[in-house]
Parts: structure tokens; sequence; C-alpha cells
């Protein structure tokens, strides 16, 4: 198997993985006692690791021999993935599940960085290619997960399966030659950080200040995005109230399978359009639908309003993390971790947060923030090829001293 489908092989299991303990929801739940507001915080502590995987393959990526480091995030998610199938208590679920999230975000980070370096003349057509595997994952899970679950195989065992694939994606990833990481390793993730937590202070100069602005925006950007994919992915079967779990997972399936659609689109016709237009007005049309979603009651018009919205929402991420490569070339790694730790920043600071919401006020209240998120994400990409217009990007600054 080439390296390229190693790849996709890996961002399929990243896209079953997302999507696994969301279709579990209820029976997670029922198992362990817990309410909404409590699997809120475990999505919270997912999260919080997710991110902790994405920073350290960044800063790692030059220290370590690449293949080996990459393979480590199957790993990582078949441990987790077996520790929440073996949980007594929920207490022993929520560690599986913190790390299944470790390693989704090796997976993440450091597959969007390696396929940026595999493919640095075409990286929007090549990223919405790799990302088309994530969303051919978070489509068959629901489908598959739902159908097992309603036949009565117990949800652990899907855990237990998960486990295996994993693995033989992990032997696929540590066997597979791979060119070097680029971005200056640990000045790199150190800048990110940086940008992240205090953009001012990142870099000493102004022209390296100017020049960190649009990879702010598209920071800010891709973390609205991610906010409105996974608060939609981690609560849409809970949202479906009304239908059964068959019909609730089938709804998780569209939205996803939109989503595959949508970038298998834009892998084939994405260059006729620009990709800053592209990103742009998909994340506008991807909240426009989840809104009309939410605010229309009748059943087969939500679950239609959320494929459409799938639909719109496949191009936004591959294409906003291209988008920042062609702004910052010689600093993929750099681009890859700042919005790949921006996104999980996305998924921490508001899908748990709908737990809470849904507890005190309406799941519904929850949902419509989803879709206004995508909108302002839109504006953000605009923003930054704004200011990235005025500035003349070829290269992000090294920190001064």
């Amino acid at each position: 198997m080439t390296l390229r489908r190693v790849g996709f092989a890996a961002f399929f299991l990243l896209g079953w993985t997302i999507l696994l303990v969301p279709s579990l929801i209820r029976d997670i739940e029922a198992a362990y006692g817990q309410s909404d507001g409590g699997m809120g915080l475990a999505y919270l502590a997912y999260s919080g690791l997710y991110v902790v995987g994405t920073v350290a393959v960044g800063m790692l990526a030059v220290r370590f021999e690449r293949r080996l480091l990459l393979g480590s995030g199957p790993v990582v998610v078949a441990a987790g993935c077996v520790v929440c199938a073996v949980a007594p208590g929920f207490g022993v679920f929520v560690l599986g599940f913190v790390l299944v999230g470790v390693g989704a975000g090796i997976i993440d980070s450091g597959v969007n960085a390696l396929f940026m370096d595999l493919y640095p003349d075409d990286r929007a057509t090549a990223l919405n290619r790799l990302h088309l595997w994530v969303a051919i994952g978070a489509l068959a899970g629901p489908f598959v997960v739902g159908r097992l679950v309603g036949s009565g195989v117990d949800w652990r065992l899907l855990l237990v399966g998960t486990a295996v694939g994993a693995v033989a994606v992990a032997a696929g990833l540590a066997t597979r030659h791979m060119p070097r990481a680029g971005g200056h390793g640990a000045a790199s993730a150190a800048i990110a950080s940086a940008a992240i937590a205090s953009p001012g202070s990142a870099v000493r100069t102004p022209l390296a200040q100017r020049a960190l602005v649009p990879l702010i925006a598209l920071a800010v950007g891709i973390g609205c995005y991610i906010a409105t994919e996974i608060g939609v992915t981690s609560w849409l079967v809970r949202f479906l109230v009304d239908a059964d779990v068959a019909l609730a997972t089938l709804a998780l399936s569209l939205f996803w399978g939109g989503l595959a659609l949508g970038r298998l689109l834009a892998s084939v016709h994405g260059n006729r359009v620009r990709p800053v237009r592209l990103a742009s007005v998909a994340a506008v049309a991807c909240g426009t639908a989840i809104l009309v979603g939410v605010l229309v009651p009748a059943l087969p018009v939500r679950i239609a309003m959320f494929a459409v919205a799938g639909f719109a929402a496949g191009p936004i991420y591959p294409t906003i993390m291209a988008v920042g490569g062609s702004f910052y070339p010689t600093r993929t790694s750099l681009v890859s971790v700042v919005l790949s730790a921006s996104a999980v920043m996305g998924s921490i600071a508001y899908p748990p947060l709908m737990g809470a919401l849904s507890d005190a006020v309406g799941l519904p209240v929850g949902m419509a923030g989803a879709g206004l998120l995508a909108i302002v994400a839109a504006a953000m990409v605009v923003l930054a090829a704004t200011r990235a217009a005025r500035i003349k990007l070829g290269k992000l600054p090294a920190p001064a001293g």
C-alpha cells in the first residue's frame, strides 16, 4: 500500500473514531447513569487531550522519526478504545476516551502536515482528498453502529473492533518511508503556542506581528467551524429526540455523507473556485442550513437540512488549511499545528457547553449557536485574505533574539 493510501486509511480511522462515542451516546449514558451534562464534561476532557496530541506531534516531528511518531497515534487510539470497552465505571471510561483524543490529535495534525509536504504545488486538492476519508469514516461509523446496536450487538464490542483496526493502521504508518517534517521544528512549535496564547508577543518585530494576523484570523475561523462540525456531530443524535436510534444515527450519517460528497466535489472541481471564496461561501451555507434545521420542527425537514449543512461543510476545513499553507509555504508544520490546535480549541470551547445548555435552556439553543459560529468562520476567512493581501507573505519571520 502506498503512503498516500495509508494516509487515507489513517483519516478514515480518524473519522470513524470521532463519531464512535457520539453514535453510542444513548447507550453510554444509560450504562453509566449519566446526563447530557456529564457527557459534555467527557467531551471537554477528550477535546483537551486531543489538542495535546495535536501540538505534541508538531513539536516532536523533527526530533523523532516521522513514521514512528505518526504510527503512535493509532496505537494510542487502540489503547483508549480497549480501556473504554472494559471500563467498570464512568471515570475509567473517560480516561479511555481521553486517550482516544490524544491518538486522534496525533493523526490529525501529523497526517495534515505530511500531505502538505507531499503535495506542495496542489495543497487544496490534496487536503480535500485526504479529508474526504475523514468524512467517509464518519459516514460509515453511525450507519454501522446504529444498525449493529439496534440488532443487539453489545456497544463495547464496537470499541474493541475499532482498536483492532487502529493497530492495522499503525503498522501501515510505521512501515512507510516519509519525507522529513518541514517548519523548523521547535521554533515553529514555540511560535504556534505564542500565536494561540498571546498573538502580540509571538515575535517582536512589527512586520512579524502583521504577518501573523492572517494566520490568527484563519485560526479563529477554523476554530469556529470545528465548533460547528463537532457540535452537530456530538449532539445531533440527542437533538433528534423524536426519532428512534436507527433514524437518528442515519441523520448523522447523512450529515457526514453530505460532507463526504462536498469534499469529493471539492477535490475534483475545487481548483475552479478560489480557495477563500470556496471556504467562506460554504461556511455561510452550512450555518444557514443548520439554523433552518433548528427552526423548522418537521423531522424530515430537519434531517434534510442537516444533510445540506454537511454538504456545505465538506470543503471548509481542508480549504482553510490549504489557504494557510499558501500564505506560509515554508512553515507547513507551523500552519498545521496552529490550525489543528485552534480547531480543537473550538471543540473545547463550544460543543461541551452544548451539554450544559441542553440541561439549562434546551439543546435547540446550542444547535442554533453552532449554525451562527459557521457564519463567523466565513467572516474570519475573508478577514485573513484581506489582511494577507496587504502583506507580502511568503515566509513567516523567525522569532527575534
